[in-house]
């Protein structure tokens, strides 16, 4: 049995006899177990790719009020130190304790002065990034775990151009938090008085009406015949129930919506978990299809930035993977949108090549960031006053997609309308999106991907996916299926080519992944998790025929899956 560090035990007996630690956590914590208790407390949450995300209990490496007054303390002390006039945008989505904890974020914030604005009701992430600009505030904070399970809860922060903080400014906030005041006994003014004096103020129906003012210009044929087309609508018991209906509503598609899923739930009761990349998201979804004789099947996750799309196939419906509905978007973008400047479309170091060779057939940049949406973000911000360039499309293979960049983040509301935009233009072509995949695929080859998520739980976990980044990190592949030409480490930000024995410096931030380019052109990338205790495992290979595709991808993830387990 593990035990804690002195420093750890020390902690651990300080909430316990605490007279200030919440009633219902102090019970909690009297009724964990010892292995438990080290796993609650071993460590603190950190940031990760998606913010600060963790199971919702009691301890330092659990989301509880606590621990986010001192993220929120570290977060207040970065805008009152580098922004003027420092104002906070604050949302949540439809988790457990996802409005107390956007509550104590508030007070936290109100307290040290610092105006915050705190919506009326469940919002979707990418609202959050829009209202940040919106009412010209310095930074943002949305409370939510994504697609996680129910047990999880999270914490993301952005700066005055919407956009998720990046590492360097992270880091501002992550040791302003290590000065943060002791959280248990921590001095906060009322919530109520906060408000009374108009240090929170409580906003809502105006920012809705003008983001899905902005949502609906993403649209290429509004005014195309909608009436033979049907789309099967679930927010997943999610944040964009309100205003995904709204929107299809407002602008004439025909939709069902599956009203089982609508209603926000915290436990995320019909679903085994609330994440469109998962299939078993969409049984609800496709039995309402089936009885409707629908087109497509559109799912968000519960905080609304992801979205999955699964198509009609005869009498069935098929789940595209987000690199699939990223290359039908691009594409379709390419062939109805123009524009005069050049257009760059963003994608990550883990996405497939497919949407960047479209683009480069259309003339088109592209341009590859690391995992993690923020660095996308970061992008279009740069592009923002350029006189040549303008951003066209950006997103990843984890179902992010955002098209025009007045949100900095991924947006399922605005997918969720170029989807149905999309697939009814086909449709009034005579084309299914699998018929026009298939095209795409004909004319550029077919790419095929795989993603494998190795859960890796707890301190232990955390040591083997360590153990794994080293050793493929510092050991060279002797391996028949896996002949590596080129390998890119980018948390020692360096680029080996085997071919030529030479080495070159990464220009991309520091980040703990490693990529291999193998000799058929096929890569595969290894990397932890940002909001999960997983570790990751990307493969994409592309041939002209698709069963050679996919034979060799497999080849590929059986060869590095078994070095993995290999690892001890």
């Amino acid at each position: 049995m593990a035990t804690l560090q002195k420093e750890r035990l020390e902690i651990l007996n300080k909430w316990m006899n605490s007279s200030t630690l919440d009633s219902e956590l102090k019970k909690e914590l009297e009724s964990l177990n010892e292995e438990e208790l080290f796993d609650a407390f071993y460590c603190d949450l950190e940031f990760g790719t998606g913010g600060m995300r963790g199971v919702i209990g009691a301890g330092t490496n659990r989301m509880n009020i606590y621990m986010l007054r001192s993220a929120n303390f570290g977060f207040g002390k970065y805008l009152l130190v580098n922004t003027k006039h420092p104002t906070c945008v604050i949302a949540y989505d439809s988790r457990r304790k996802s409005l107390d904890f956007a509550k104590e974020s508030a007070r936290v914030l109100a307290t040290m002065g610092i105006k915050v604005y705190l919506f009326d009701k469940i919002t979707p992430t990418p609202e959050l990034s829009f209202a940040v600009r919106f009412l010209k505030a310095t930074g943002g904070i949305v409370v939510t775990a994504s697609h996680n399970p129910a047990k999880y809860n999270g914490y993301k922060i952005y700066d005055e151009t919407g956009c998720q903080l990046v590492p360097d400014k992270a880091e501002i906030v992550i040791n302003n938090i290590k000065d943060a005041p002791d959280s248990l006994t921590m001095e906060l003014m009322p919530y109520d008085e906060l408000v009374k004096n108009g240090l929170i103020e409580i906003i809502g129906d105006e920012i809705d009406k003008e983001y899905l003012k902005a949502v609906k210009s993403v649209a290429l044929h509004l005014d195309q015949n909608k009436d033979n087309f049907k789309v099967v609508f679930t927010s997943l018991h999610g944040t964009s129930a309100y205003l995904g209906q709204k929107l299809l509503a407002e602008v004439g598609f025909n939709f069902i919506p599956v009203k089982e899923q609508m209603i926000p739930d915290s436990e995320f009761r019909t679903v085994p978990l609330p994440n469109p990349e998962d299939k078993n998201a969409f049984t609800l979804a496709i039995k309402y299809a089936k009885e409707n004789n629908a087109d497509i099947c559109i799912a968000t996750d519960p905080d609304a930035d992801r979205v999955g799309l699964a198509v009609k196939d005869k009498d069935d419906y098929v789940l595209l993977n987000g690199n699939q509905t990223g290359a039908l978007l691009i594409n379709y973008l390419c062939e109805e949108k123009k524009i005069k400047k050049t257009g760059v479309v963003f994608n990550t170091i883990v996405t497939s090549p497919l949407g960047a060779v479209i683009a480069k057939n259309h003339g088109m940049e592209t341009f590859s960031t690391l995992t993690g949406f923020k660095y996308i973000g970061e992008q279009a911000t740069l592009l923002e006053n350029n006189k040549e360039k303008e951003f066209y499309f950006g997103y990843e293979e984890s179902y992010g997609y955002v098209v025009k960049d007045f949100v900095r983040d991924k947006d399922s509301l605005q997918a969720l309308l170029l989807c149905s935009d999309m697939a009814c233009f086909y449709k009034n072509h005579g084309k299914t999106l699998l018929e026009v995949l298939d095209e795409i695929y004909k004319k550029y080859d077919y790419y095929v991907e795989d993603l494998v998520n190795i859960a890796l739980t707890g301190k232990a976990g955390a040591e083997k996916i360590k153990r794994v980044l080293d050793f493929f990190r510092y050991h060279e592949l002797n391996n028949d299926l896996l002949k590596p030409v080129v390998k890119e480490d980018y948390e020692l930000r360096v680029r080996t080519n085997y071919q030529t024995h030479e080495t070159s410096p990464l220009t991309l931030p520091k980040s703990n992944v490693v990529k291999y380019f193998l000799d058929d052109d096929s890569f595969f990338v290894l990397r932890p998790s940002g909001t999960e205790p997983k570790m990751k495992v990307y493969i994409s290979c592309h041939r002209h025929q698709e069963n050679d595709a996919i034979l060799r991808k497999e080849e590929i993830k059986k060869a590095v899956l078994d070095l993995v387990e290999k690892v001890d």
